[in-house]
């Protein structure tokens, strides 16, 4: 292992200094996952860190378990190691907080820096395992170290203390994004409480009333069980509804009223039926008073010719079959 940068003048660096500065510069690696070390620095302290680490990994590899793909972002500001599909940062290493940087010369995929942790205030080695990347890693870290220390001292260290100052502000903004999904949790489960409480607290039997559904002709379906409240009696049985009577003359399918016997008269029928009744009621009164004349003249036309009685008896018989026709 050994150090990877240096702040020599006349070292040639592989990035622009406006590559690190306004943007970053993304890598791909295996991330072997990050162990506490007592020493801020140091090549026998990442070595045990990197044994460990590997270890580690041997075992969650036996167990099936494959070591994460992370996406390293560098700058001028820090490291961030962000998961690659869903661009979500795991760790934000402030560059001002690494205080070691190195590549396992044994081992070319291996890389490793130690950062302070913000807030445990802990010494972490993180560990990477890069195929072909990772001595160029390594150098882009130093790279980003000495663009940073040059801008340190041009600004009279006014630029670190300001992005102090906005690494404490986006460490609150994240306790408060923290602060605000716990309490949405918990109104959520106070939401959860109260329907519970409201169903347990409705009786059972308590059935919302509904509108009678209809058919197809908007008419209400029968039902043998009545709406009306039955009245109990002394013994405790119920009476039988009584039908309502009302003063409202029902209609039939057609709309005209039903026929009754007993409460039809003269004045019940409509104009023209009534017109036609009175006219066949005068001409079987003209024509019986015309069949009584008839008769008279016949029986004193019987008297003076003395006609026969049989003659006599089928006349009146044909009267009175007229009559009763009629």
């Amino acid at each position: 292992m050994n150090r990877a940068f240096s702040r020599k003048k006349d070292k040639t660096w592989m990035h622009t200094p406006e590559a690190l500065s306004k943007h970053y510069i993304p890598y791909n690696a295996k991330f072997l996952g990050s162990t506490e070390v007592e020493q801020p620095k140091g090549t026998e302290v990442v070595r045990d860190a990197v044994r460990k680490l590997k270890f580690a990994r041997h075992i969650k590899k036996s167990e099936g378990q494959k070591t994460p793909k992370v996406e390293l972002q560098i700058s001028i500001y820090g490291v961030k190691i962000l998961d690659p599909k869903t661009k979500e940062v795991q760790h934000n290493c402030q560059l001002h907080r690494i205080s070691f940087c190195a590549d396992d010369k044994t081992d070319k995929r291996i890389f490793t820096f130690i950062c302070k942790d913000s807030e445990s205030n802990k010494h972490l080695c993180y560990v990477f395992d890069s195929e072909k990347c990772a001595e160029e890693i390594t150098l882009t870290i130093g790279q980003a170290f000495d663009l940073a220390y040059r801008k340190f001292l041009e600004s009279g260290g006014k630029d670190v203390e300001t992005r102090k100052q906005i690494a404490g502000l986006q460490k609150r903004i994240q306790e408060l994004e923290t602060e605000n999904a716990e309490l949405k949790n918990k109104v959520q489960d106070l939401e959860n409480q109260l329907r519970i409480t409201q169903v347990h607290a409705s009786p059972a039997g308590s059935v919302t009333p509904k509108s009678p559904s209809t058919d197809i002709f908007d008419m209400v379906p029968f039902s043998p069980i009545s709406p009306q409240s039955s009245t109990p009696t002394r013994n405790g049985t119920q009476l039988p509804p009584v039908p309502s009577r009302s003063t409202e003359i029902k209609r039939d399918l057609f709309g005209a009223e039903p026929f009754d016997p007993f409460s039809c008269g003269a004045g019940d029928f409509p104009p023209d039926i009534q017109s036609k009744l009175d006219e066949m009621q005068r001409q079987r009164w003209l024509v019986y008073h015309i069949l009584i004349m008839v008769f008279k003249a016949f029986t004193i036309e019987m008297c003076l010719s003395r006609v026969s009685i049989f003659m006599y008896i089928c006349l009146c018989i044909k009267m009175l079959r007229f009559m009763f026709c009629v």
